[in-house]
């Protein structure tokens, strides 16, 4: 018997799948706990317009998360740090920080997770920081640390 995942099952595949289970298998295990559903013309059809339906909701996102990358790419925020003497500073400038000032200067929303801070910001200068937006698509973002 031909079976549709609707989850993910250890033994047999991943979701949206179609495998060949033996019936006995396919009506007291898969079917009952709504693992899969059965392969009839119906259901692969319902299969196939969620497929297209899927892709096209990711490309709608890569477009969108490209276009976020271009408009940061001549953006750049302004962070102000407190700075003793010898100019070192005190404390350092995280990514939720730079989510903030993201927010405030530029009046964009950026997950704070999704900002890579390579090592701590500590000093003053010129800062490139790296923003994960799509898992193709990385943006980076200038922030000018200055003194408080």
């Amino acid at each position: 018997m031909k079976v549709i995942l609707l989850q993910d099952v250890k033994s047999l595949g991943k979701k949206g799948d179609i495998v060949e289970v033996n019936s006995g298998y396919a009506r007291n295990f898969v079917l009952p706990k709504k693992l899969g559903v059965e392969a009839n013309a119906q259901n692969l059809n319902d299969l196939k317009l969620k497929n297209q339906n899927d892709a096209k909701v990711a490309a709608e996102n890569l477009a969108e998360a490209k276009a976020l990358a271009k408009k940061l790419e001549d953006q750049s925020v302004t962070a102000a740090i407190k700075v003793g003497e010898g100019g070192r500073a005190f404390g350092s400038i995280s990514g939720k920080e730079i989510a903030d000032l993201a927010k405030k200067q530029l009046s964009l929303t950026i997950d704070k997770k999704k900002i890579v801070v390579k090592e701590p910001i500590k000093s003053l200068g010129d800062y490139r920081v790296a923003i994960k937006l799509h898992p193709e698509v990385t943006a980076e973002l200038l922030v000018h640390v200055t003194e408080a």
